[in-house]
């Protein structure tokens, strides 16, 4: 999936993407850790969802990660990691400040601006939160359902300092049906605290 095309002004913010992805990955090597997968090539938009996610350096190591790839991503980020002096940065990285108070609202104004871009990657952690919970968030599947966008399937495996992003599929409506098969996929990931991540 190439994001960063054509020449002006969009050919110097390819060559400073450029220069980020060999940077990003010279980084994730000398870290030690592994990448492997992509968007398919014909993908223009898409819903990735990313999981585990039970530490703060999964947003760290998944920045270098998509920085390594040359994604336009964007984030949803509870707008309370938007306060002074760290908002800026946030916006900075892709980060798109979410009242998570407001879920069918959201959904909608996430599809529209979906919609909008030509090209856009929208990350978005389906646990909500870095503690262990019951039940992941299906806004996600609601947003790219919506937005008629595919669901790509990002994933991290600490113990082994691997990640990705594995397979990319459209949602067929039947959430139960769809999640079954997302369950499926991360069965066996590891997050940096394993005993917080839970598909049940």
């Amino acid at each position: 999936m190439k994001v960063f095309t054509g020449g002006g002004k969009a050919g110097i913010l390819r060559i400073l993407i450029c220069n980020m992805q060999k940077l990003a990955t010279l980084i994730l090597k000398i870290i030690g850790w592994e990448i492997s997968g992509q968007i398919p090539e014909n993908v223009k938009k898409v819903v990735l969802i990313q999981a585990p996610h039970t530490s703060l350096w999964d947003f760290v190591i998944g920045r270098f990660v998509f920085w390594h790839y040359g994604y336009n991503v964007k984030l949803l980020i509870k707008k309370e990691a938007f306060k002074w002096p760290f908002g800026g940065i946030m916006k900075a990285l892709g980060g798109i400040p979410v009242n998570r108070r407001k879920n069918e609202k959201t959904v909608d104004a996430v599809a529209w601006m979906v919609n909008e871009h030509e090209n856009i990657v929208l990350v978005i952690t389906p646990e909500g939160t870095r503690k262990r919970v019951d039940n992941w968030k299906r806004g996600f599947y609601y947003i790219a359902l919506k937005a008629e966008v595919p669901i790509a399937l990002g994933w991290i495996d600490y113990p082994v300092k691997q990640g990705g992003i594995g397979p990319t599929f459209y949602p067929s409506g039947d959430f139960e049906k769809d999640f079954k098969e997302i369950e499926d996929f991360y069965r066996g990931y590891r997050g940096k605290h394993p005993e917080r991540f839970n598909l049940s």
